[in-house]
């Protein structure tokens, strides 16, 4: 959509990777766990039952296929999906690749120490992997 802008906190905070029907997906820049956004391309969506029944739809067959991705991408033994927006309103929706003994299990990975940023020959691997797997 043309009205659509992307919170600036989400912009600084990840690279874009692609761009699925409804969502951007995009790589958080913190190497500490693969973790992608999913963010719905609607202008003023906060909440998920803001968006019109299709593209709830739409939202749940990507969040689908990008956790799918990411677990192939990874080999991770979990993956966790969340949707909080207290600090960013803009509906955007985590997915998040987990493993036991990883520097946040079995928490949360939100307020969990601070981030350490990818290298770019790093994300540009996952990056890849990634790609490949959708």
């Amino acid at each position: 959509m043309t009205n659509f802008v992307l919170d600036p906190r989400l912009e600084r905070d990840s690279t874009p990777v692609m761009r699925l029907g409804l969502c951007q997906l995009r790589l958080m820049d913190d190497s500490r766990w693969p973790w992608v956004l999913l963010v719905p391309q609607r202008p003023g969506i906060c909440e998920i039952f803001e968006m019109t029944p299709l593209d709830q739809t739409m939202l749940t067959f990507e969040t689908a296929i990008a956790a799918k991705a990411v677990k192939q991408a990874t080999g991770c033994r979990k993956i966790n999906v969340g949707a909080l927006g207290n600090q960013v309103r803009q509906f955007h929706l985590h997915i998040i690749a987990r493993n036991e003994g990883d520097d946040a299990w079995p928490g949360p990975v939100w307020g969990h120490g601070a981030p350490v940023p990818w290298s770019r020959s790093a994300r540009t691997a996952f990056t890849e992997r990634l790609l490949e797997a959708l």
